[in-house]
């Protein structure tokens, strides 16, 4: 029997004793996860979901979490602006070994849904915009930097940077972070943000 699951945004067709690599989820090796979003069941017999085949799901044992391959990402300005950066990547995963597909009954199992690491409970969600908030009432004037205004301020506070000494003290892999998780698409480099928070956190 197979079956074709949905997870992070992909599709995979899998059988019992198949081990494969999936978008990071919020497990702890050793633990098991059951998919619920199954699109297909196959084997004697072929069940197609309308989307999703009611009651079928697919149970996984987490081996271990990894990283992928590294992906390099070159840019190159266009001329008059002398700017080109070279930056890796290696994604998050999660390595399974599937143990079991059920035809039905998945909602009768009690095993842990398969989610991923970046979900989380709205209320727990929220509490960092709360904290993020607290920290602001005491941060520094982050609009002091070059192409800073009061939305991208916003977006640092919630990302908890509240000061220019944090911003002083970020190395290559921090600016490449803050790039890929609030879309500045260089602009930390571009602007010259490390540099003046250096003058801005000596004052």
């Amino acid at each position: 029997m197979f079956a074709v699951m949905k997870t992070g945004g992909k599709q995979y067709k899998v059988q019992a004793g198949d081990t494969l690599r999936v978008e990071k989820l919020a497990a702890d090796a050793g633990e098991t996860v059951q998919f619920n979003d199954i699109l297909m069941l196959g084997g004697d017999s072929v069940t197609v979901g309308a989307p999703l085949v009611a009651g079928a799901a697919v149970q996984a044992e987490v081996i271990d979490q990894i990283k992928g391959d590294k992906v390099i990402n070159f840019v190159k300005r266009r001329r008059k602006h002398s700017s080109q950066r070279t930056r890796g990547h290696r994604q998050q995963l999660t390595l399974l070994r599937v143990t079991e597909i059920l035809a039905s009954g998945a909602d009768a199992t009690g095993v842990k849904a398969a989610a991923g690491a970046g979900s989380a409970p709205a209320a727990a969600a929220a509490a960092p915009t709360a904290k993020a908030k607290a920290a602001a009432a005491g941060a520094d004037d982050l609009k002091k930097l070059s192409g800073v205004g009061p939305a991208l301020e916003k977006k640092l506070h919630e990302a908890g940077v509240t000061s220019f000494a944090q911003i002083a003290a970020w190395t290559e892999a921090d600016i490449a972070e803050m790039d890929e998780k609030l879309s500045f698409k260089g602009r930390i480099e571009r602007e010259g943000w490390i540099d003046q928070a250096k003058d801005l956190a000596g004052n």
